[in-house]
């Protein structure tokens, strides 16, 4: 088993094994289940999410009407090719907004690690897969290495925003996409590790302040912000560039700065961009519905 992203590291090195088969075996030995097992449930997150994306309906609209359509918005400017953006990052926000959407549109999403960031790492898996041609084989192998971080960082920290912020969620699912994409481009643990590492430096101290305590506003597009990070983080990753904080101790530091978090900003409503004037008025709006 494993407590620490070191520890992972550790058994890589000392057994010969890969980053994504460390959690497979983990995974197995707490569920007692078979390798087929394992692989069968890792299997079906990853269809779920390719569903998700697929079913999208442009049409929808969340409850409040607060979120609803703005993933056919991003699709519609990256067909029109003004997106300077670029193919890959272009795909990755479409896709991130529409499955933020769908999650407050109360569709079937997974949940990864929360429902508030379930955008981040379908955003980049799916956008990788499509746009690298990688087997589904490869993909389970990235859900695995994902899944490994979000586990030492549940365990370590939080990935709830009510404990952590929205650092704890968005935060922790774009260190587990940056961390999944650098496996899916070859790089060695090391690589995944300080990719996870640069990811989650850059979310550090963000808020959980959502507006009329929905996850919607400013959520979804948060999910943006979170997914094109972890890409540009694994790159810089892979390009060989190292987080100067380690990644277990960058960790760290986020379960401290949560700790010190005002309850105001840890989705409670009760402070950030939930008490804004227009937030304000949003909510008196409901209020008199």
């Amino acid at each position: 088993m494993y407590h620490s992203i070191q520890d992972i590291i550790n058994i890589c090195n000392e057994e010969n094994i890969e980053f994504w088969e460390v959690i497979q075996r983990a995974d197995m030995e707490e569920r007692a289940v078979t390798a087929a097992e394992s692989w069968g449930i890792m299997a079906n997150m990853y269809q779920a999410m390719k569903d998700a994306d697929k079913n999208y309906k442009a049409g929808l609209r969340s409850a409040s009407g607060l979120a609803g359509g703005d993933g056919e918005k991003i699709h519609l400017y990256n067909e029109s090719g003004r997106n300077i953006c670029g193919d890959f990052i272009g795909l990755v926000m479409e896709k991130a907004v529409k499955m933020g959407e769908s999650n407050a549109c109360m569709r079937r999403i997974v949940a990864a690690p929360t429902a508030g960031s379930c955008g981040v790492i379908p955003a980049v898996f799916l956008t990788a897969q499509e746009k690298l041609e990688f087997t589904d084989e490869q993909m389970i192998h990235a859900m695995y290495v994902s899944a490994g971080v979000g586990a030492v960082i549940a365990e370590n920290a939080s990935i709830a925003g009510a404990s952590g912020g929205c650092q704890a969620e968005i935060g922790s699912a774009s260190a587990m996409a940056a961390a999944g994409l650098v496996s899916l481009q070859g790089g060695s643990a090391n690589a995944m590790a300080h990719g996870a590492a640069l990811a989650l430096k850059n979310m550090l101290g963000l808020a959980c302040d959502p507006v009329c305590g929905l996850v919607e506003v400013p959520c979804v597009k948060r999910n943006v912000a979170g997914a094109v990070n972890a890409v540009t983080s694994a790159q810089m990753a892979m390009a060989g560039i190292d987080s100067a904080i380690p990644a277990d101790e960058v960790i760290d530091a986020m379960r401290r700065i949560g700790n010190s978090m005002p309850e105001s900003i840890k989705e409670t409503a009760g402070g950030g961009l939930a008490t804004t004037q227009t937030a304000m008025q949003i909510a008196q709006r409901f209020q008199n519905d």
